[in-house]
């Protein structure tokens, strides 16, 4: 019930509606409060007058019985609670509550100030000719109407009475009304506005859900039922449009989208006699994915041949190293002999390098990883070759990132990799030169796995000074057995082997140069936290 829009948009349509009319009650009745009470205050002034004016003849002739009498008369009427004079000094003079007469009120209050004030402050005190409020001690509400009764030239000069011509006031007339009249009408009127108010909210919530349920949620359900109709795939019936307005529009334009869809379902039975061509395609890019699986199984065979010829070669090589160095240890230094079996010997060594390194791509070792220092693995190599690298007046600078997180290696394969690059990086220059080994992380998105987001990668770069490599070699400088250098000087293997190695660590190798100018080698390795790696998963 509470998902229905119906429910919903009528609900809170009522809501405001509600809240709307609250308000506007609330304004009405504040309005009545207003009227009822300005008419209240209305009336006290204008009663304060005639009172005035009744008793000043009384006064004047010194009958202060026909004073007592008028003040009694007008206090005993219903509305009135009473009436009372005042002397300048706070002393009740006459007053319908005869109890009263004689005592003396506080001075502090707002019926006594107007008389204890100078005449510059009277004219400024906000308390004379305003009608007050308070509560009687009885709790209920009262309404207060104080007026001064001024000294005219008539009450000075009269014979009977002694007041000096400089004596502004004579006293304060009181009059407190009751305002339980007044509350009970306000009471009365506010039962009344609420009644309209609620029988409104009632009228105009049919009126609305009228409205609602011909506009909005007749088009609505024929929009439902469309829609149903849609997803069990009729197309042909279209949705009746009732009007103009925006769910006219809406209609209209699920009409095209069932003739679009029409066409659509055309068009693809259209493409469904295409797909053979489509299958060729595919069938063209099997072809080309097993030239790449023929070409990594001929590279596996490469290594098995490696592995044969190396085993086959090995044995024979130890027997001629061992006897070489017996033989030597029985002969004269300098003389021709011994000179022609130190070079057999030095030969059969390059050999045995040569057969160990093509071990070594044959038997592919798995990566042994553990979390790593990768600038302390660099600082290390480094220092390896520094001192071959100051012998050719090659100079090996360092700018590492201080930064850098710890990542998954395997030390040793990964130790390997930045020898050789720096190996070559020194063969490579001629003369003086430098050799800069740099580390970085960076966003990269490997070319490996175009589908894959860019994620973190320490960066190792090596670059070097020397003579560069061409366009044409630098396609085959990962192939097992390339080399550029001349012949007994390298087997072709070393950046063959280090590009697996950076592949089983879930990174790539990347190479730029620039012929006479120097190379660029730059390894990407990823950044693992030590969450994903457990001690136990380590092996």
């Amino acid at each position: 019930m509470r998902n229905n829009l119906k429910f919903k948009v009528g609900f809170y349509l009522v809501i405001a509606l509600a809240v709307a009319v609250f308000i506007f009650t609330l304004m009405i009745v504040r309005h009545n409060r207003e009227e009822l009470l300005q008419q209240a205050v209305t009336h006290s002034g204008q009663l304060s007058e005639v009172l005035i004016k009744s008793t000043r003849f009384a006064m004047l002739q010194n009958e202060p019985s026909q004073v007592s009498q008028i003040i009694s008369d007008v206090g005993a009427q219903k509305d009135i609670e009473k009436v009372r004079i005042l002397s300048k000094n706070g002393t009740i003079i006459h007053s319908s509550q005869k109890g009263e007469i004689g005592n003396t009120i506080d001075q502090e209050t707002e019926a006594c100030l107007a008389c204890h004030l100078n005449e510059k402050s009277r004219q400024a005190s906000p308390l004379i000719g305003r009608p007050r409020f308070f509560t009687s001690p009885d709790g209920r509400r009262m309404l207060g109407s104080t007026a001064v009764i001024r000294n005219e030239p008539t009450c000075s000069n009269n014979g009977c009475h002694q007041h000096q011509e400089e004596q502004a006031v004579l006293g304060v007339l009181d009059i407190v009304y009751p305002l339980s009249t007044i509350d009970k009408r306000m009471r009365e009127d506010t039962i009344t506005v609420t009644g309209f108010s609620l029988g409104f909210i009632v009228l105009a919530g049919l009126l609305v859900s009228f409205l609602l349920n011909r506009i909005v949620y007749i088009p609505l359900r024929d929009l439902e039922e469309g829609a149903a109709r849609l997803a069990a795939g009729n197309l042909g019936k279209p949705i009746p449009i009732r009007s103009e307005d925006e769910f006219g529009q809406l209609a209209k334009s699920f009409n095209s989208m069932i003739g679009a869809l029409r066409k659509s379902r055309v068009e693809l039975q259209n493409w469904g006699r295409t797909l053979e061509q489509k299958v060729e395609e595919a069938r063209h890019e099997l072809h080309i994915a097993q030239a790449e699986t023929a070409r990594s199984e001929k590279l596996a065979s490469v290594g098995l041949l490696a592995a044969g010829i190396a085993h086959e070669l090995n044995n024979p090589l130890t027997g001629v190293l061992t006897f070489s160095h017996l033989v030597r240890k029985n002969m004269p230094d300098g003389s021709p002999e011994a000179e022609d079996l130190d070079l057999v010997i030095h030969e059969t060594k390059r050999c045995a390098a040569i057969i160990r390194r093509l071990l070594d791509f044959a038997r592919k070792k798995a990566p042994e990883k553990t979390f790593s220092d990768i600038n302390e693995l660099i600082r290390q190599t480094a220092h390896l070759i520094d001192q071959s690298a100051q012998a050719e007046d090659v100079e090996i600078k360092l700018d590492l990132d201080k930064n850098l997180p710890t990542i998954w290696i395997d030390e040793d394969l990964i130790t390997q990799v930045i020898m050789n690059l720096l190996v070559n990086a020194e063969h490579a220059i001629a003369g003086k030169g430098i050799i800069t080994v740099r580390t970085r992380v960076k966003q990269k998105q490997l070319k490996s796995n175009k589908h894959q987001q860019a994620s973190p990668m320490v960066e190792i770069s090596v670059i070097d000074t020397g003579c560069g490599i061409t366009e044409t070699d630098l396609a085959l400088i990962f192939d097992p057995f390339f080399t550029t250098k001349s012949v007994g000087k390298g087997t072709g293997l070393g950046l063959s082997v280090s590009h697996g190695t950076i592949r089983a660590h879930g990174g790539e190798i990347e190479v730029k140069s620039t012929v006479g100018k120097g190379s660029i080698f730059k390894i990407y390795l990823p950044v693992t936290s030590i969450e994903t790696h457990q001690p136990d998963d380590v092996s």
